[in-house]
């Protein structure tokens, strides 16, 4: 009889333990299958957020919340907080146009609502839970449908929008043209210090009558047309730029006294560019400056390019103001009509016993010796240069018109561009295969201003095709006018660095991490340095 009760609580014990298994396999069946109900999205959108909550919480764990994925989320709360703020903002203007100010302000009220819940989201690092988003949701979409229902439909918001959009880039667009505008004029005008310069220099040739007689006999010299010493040509009106070239190129030449340099400027600056250059020294080196107003044959019945300039409509274009915004404010730069950045297509008739010389842009430094560059083979052509196609908008499509017949049958819009600013000219060659003649003809070409943009490298670009010579890039480095982030290696190894673009370094526009580059030839012992530039 004792034994019944043991033998009845055995079968007991092991009824219990069954029935905890059973619980949990049930629990796990359940598991599994709110598992798949949340694989299988559900068309219960509430439920399918709660339970990808709930996985995502278990990650959050190990990993705080990336909110860029919560937000790309198809079934996120955040993605649907993100879409109705959107839409709230578009009939927020759309309710204002409307004077329903109430509307707005309580569109405005709830956007800011739905902008707080994100950011907390963001800042605890967890998904925004169900209790959270369905009250300000449900009010958002309520204001959503009240908006809608006081017509403001889609047709409505869309062409509302679109004006907006349209206004927003005509603003845009203007202030573009604004900043570039402003950006010339600060590129364009000359700093008070240079002015200053020239006005004390130009005094000192009107009150010495020795600088005139000096400058006579160095325009005398036999040295300016002797082809066994180096050549360099320079065109400025930019007294100082102009010193530096020279006084970087003799700085750094291993024998400066055989060195030559042919300045040609305008008769404004002429009396200051020969003053500077008579009253310093520049290791030995022979200078011969010259005005452009000599150069009797350089007329509009001979060039083009002077006729086109004389033409009334071509100079209201240029300075005649900017009432065109659909024209690029950068293409009616003055400094295209000035003729001294034509003359480097008139080389051979400037100097007409030279052979050989090396043009120099009056924004570049000289770093190397440049005398090897006269013993480099051109094979036959007329123009040593560096090429700039490394960069792939640096081809002749990028400066000429090959919508045009003339263009497109003669050249290749892929040929590789060069740069003007640091140029070897074989004038033995030039003179032989008549290149100046080739410049008249495009000019002629182009005298309704179809075929390029403005600027002397397009039309270099067409006379000097096919007899251009590539050199080694580091005979000339390009940007530093305008590009934050050349490599100093580059820098450093260059022979010539080229300040090209507005950021010149005689302004303040200039790019600071350069700027030391060029002011280091400044000849700064000159009085008036002192009195105009420190100053």
């Amino acid at each position: 009889m004792r034994r019944r009760p043991a033998d009845f609580r055995r079968p007991v014990r092991r009824r219990f333990s069954h029935w905890i298994w059973a619980l949990f396999g049930l629990f796990t069946i359940v598991g599994l299958l709110l598992f798949v109900v949340h694989h299988n999205h559900s068309e219960d959108r509430i439920e399918q957020s709660v339970l990808e909550r709930n996985s995502r919480i278990e990650r959050v764990a190990h990993d705080r919340l990336n909110f860029t994925e919560e937000i790309s989320s198809a079934t996120s709360f955040s993605r649907q907080l993100a879409e109705q703020i959107t839409l709230a903002k578009a009939y927020v203007v759309i309710a204002k146009e409307h004077s329903n100010l109430h509307l707005a302000w309580e569109l405005s009220s709830k956007i800011r609502s739905s902008q707080l819940l994100l950011s907390k989201a963001v800042m605890r690092g967890e998904p925004i839970t169900l209790e959270e988003a369905e009250p300000i949701i449900k009010s958002l979409s309520s204001l959503i449908f009240k908006a809608q229902d006081a017509h403001y439909d889609i047709s409505t918001t869309i062409m509302t929008m679109k004006s907006h959009i349209q206004a927003l880039e005509e603003r845009a667009n203007a202030a573009t043209v604004q900043s570039t505008v402003f950006g010339q004029v600060a590129a364009e005008a000359l700093p008070k210090s240079l002015h200053c310069l020239n006005v004390k220099l130009i005094a000192d040739w009107m009150k010495y009558p020795s600088f005139q007689k000096m400058a006579d006999e160095r325009k005398n010299s036999q040295r300016v047309v002797d082809n066994n010493l180096y050549h360099f040509c320079i065109f400025s009106d930019n007294v100082l730029a102009t010193s530096v070239v020279v006084n970087s190129t003799v700085s750094n030449a291993d024998h400066p006294k055989q060195l030559v340099f042919h300045i040609v400027t305008n008769g404004i600056n002429y009396g200051a560019m020969q003053t500077w250059f008579l009253s310093n020294d520049f290791k030995g080196s022979t200078i011969e400056v010259q005005k452009i107003e000599d150069f009797s044959w350089l007329n509009a019945s001979y060039a083009p390019v002077l006729k086109q300039m004389l033409d009334p409509n071509t100079r209201a274009y240029y300075f005649g103001g900017l009432q065109d915004l659909a024209v690029d404010p950068k293409l009616r730069n003055p400094k295209y009509m000035l003729l001294l950045n034509h003359l480097r297509f008139y080389i051979p008739e400037i100097y007409p016993q030279l052979e050989k010389v090396v043009f120099l842009d009056d924004d570049v430094v000289v770093q190397k010796d440049l005398t090897p560059l006269f013993s480099v083979d051109l094979h036959g052509n007329v123009n040593g240069v560096v090429e700039t196609c490394l960069e792939a908008f640096h081809r002749y499509y990028k400066y000429l018109n090959f919508s045009n017949s003339i263009i497109s049958s003669k050249f290749d819009p892929q040929a590789c561009g060069w740069a003007f600013g640091m140029n070897v000219f074989d004038l033995i060659a030039w003179r032989k295969a008549n290149v100046t003649a080739r410049y008249h003809y495009w000019q002629e070409q182009n005298a309704d201003g179809l075929l390029w943009k403005p600027g002397t490298l397009p039309p270099g670009l067409l006379t000097f095709y096919g007899l251009t010579e590539p050199l080694d890039r580091r005979w000339h480095v390009l940007g530093l006018g305008y590009d934050l982030n050349i490599d100093n290696r580059l820098i450093e190894s260059a022979a010539v660095i080229h300040f090209n673009g507005n950021m010149k370094p005689w302004l303040k526009l200039a790019i600071t991490r350069y700027r030391p580059l060029w002011k280091r030839y400044l000849n700064q012992s000159h009085t008036y340095f002192e009195d105009c530039i420190t100053s």
